[in-house]
């Protein structure tokens, strides 16, 4: 399995918008990070985790050739923005883009594409086929078994997956012991990071690093980063041996 991060950044990217911080105007591309998504590719399948924003240019910088499906986390605009740019991959594939919610993120999903859902349909709308995640179930994607991981995003439920080897965990500031138990033995955790001070929703990097010491994992990686949180090469530089800062175009091989 190879893992590429496509995003590591917050809700609003970094560099923020007219942010005059060291963060925002720094020339290292690691400080550059769009919105948080991943890719996973087997020997025959890739999955793509959320479809922010930034999908669009995601899938080009990071030349997807195809996509297979689209797992979903929860509804925030930044991790479902991108979905109408499946078109091109409905045009060269000429089949549907299978793509796994539960039933809450299904209903963002057709808030924010209607015309999707509705009928009649009309040719050149994204064509995709819905399947429902049954957040405490393992469901499969082509043969591959996808375990979900219920963690809390404030008072939403947000899910994380286990895929083999490797857990994805975003958008989160409480996972219960009974969850974090389905990340043991994984040997990469990816885990959300914002920034050093407390934050309603999201862990603060004190915080990740406790629950990342906590799990039993070879090696935790940090995402959806602020510019809050600090230049990357001076954050990465203090962290446990086992725990990096992920970057927009890291991979990983599992």
């Amino acid at each position: 399995m190879k893992i590429t991060f496509l995003g590591t950044g917050t809700s609003q990217g970094v560099p923020f918008i007219n942010c005059p911080c060291d963060v925002c105007n720094s020339l290292n591309a690691k400080d550059n990070r769009l919105r948080s998504s991943i890719w996973i590719q087997t020997n025959d399948t890739n999955i793509v985790i959320d479809s922010g924003p930034d999908f669009r240019y995601q899938m080009i910088r990071a030349k997807v050739k195809e996509l297979d499906a689209i797992i979903f986390t929860h509804g925030h605009k930044d991790h479902i923005a991108g979905l109408d740019d499946v078109r091109p991959y409905n045009y060269f594939s000429n089949k549907p883009i299978l793509v796994f919610a539960t039933e809450e993120t299904q209903q963002a999903l057709k808030r924010e594409y209607s015309y999707i859902f509705n009928y009649p349909t009309y040719p050149g709308i994204p064509q995709i086929e819905m399947n429902t995640i049954n957040a405490s179930e393992p469901f499969y994607v082509n043969g591959i078994k996808i375990i979900p991981i219920r963690v809390l995003h404030y008072k939403l439920e947000v899910l994380g997956y286990r895929i083999g080897d490797f857990t994805y965990i975003t958008d989160a500031n409480y996972i219960a012991d009974e969850e974090l138990i389905k990340v043991n033995g994984s040997k990469a955790m990816v885990l959300n990071a914002l920034r050093h001070e407390e934050h309603i929703s999201h862990f603060t990097l004190k915080e990740a690093i406790e629950i990342g010491t906590k799990a039993k994992t070879d090696a935790v990686y940090f995402t959806h980063i602020s510019h809050q949180l600090g230049l990357h090469d001076t954050v990465d530089s203090q962290l446990p041996k086992n725990m990096h800062l992920a970057y927009d175009g890291l991979t990983l091989h599992l």
